[in-house]
């Protein structure tokens, strides 16, 4: 399959995305795989190792993380795809993150 390349812009004329808006991303960055989409949110989840004390051991724990979905990546971004987070002001209560690009699709993971 040869892949598609879209010479179209995008206007975009969201104020919350980090490309072409005002919000200012800082702190940490995560990757991870979309496991929920919604109208202006994805969720990701990935796994994080976590030092126990007691056992001298690590576990690995899944950490699920709410993003902003900017109106350009709308389209682009479906489920089981591998993306990009940056941390950012908190945009409401469970909203800390923005979805900054996309790594992979879910065929090529697959």
């Amino acid at each position: 399959m040869a892949k598609k390349t879209t010479t179209e812009k995008i206007e975009c004329n969201d104020r919350d995305c980090p490309m072409h808006g005002r919000l200012k991303t800082r702190g940490k960055t995560f990757k991870g795989f979309v496991i929920s989409k919604g109208q202006r949110r994805v969720a990701i989840e990935f796994e994080r190792m976590i030092y126990v004390k007691k056992y001298e051991r690590y576990t690995q724990s899944k950490v699920k993380i709410h993003a902003r979905l900017p109106d350009c990546l709308r389209k682009d971004i479906n489920i089981g795809d591998f993306i990009t987070v940056k941390e950012c002001r908190p945009l409401s209560k469970i909203i800390h993150f923005v979805v900054v690009g996309k790594l992979k699709d879910a065929e090529e993971i697959k």
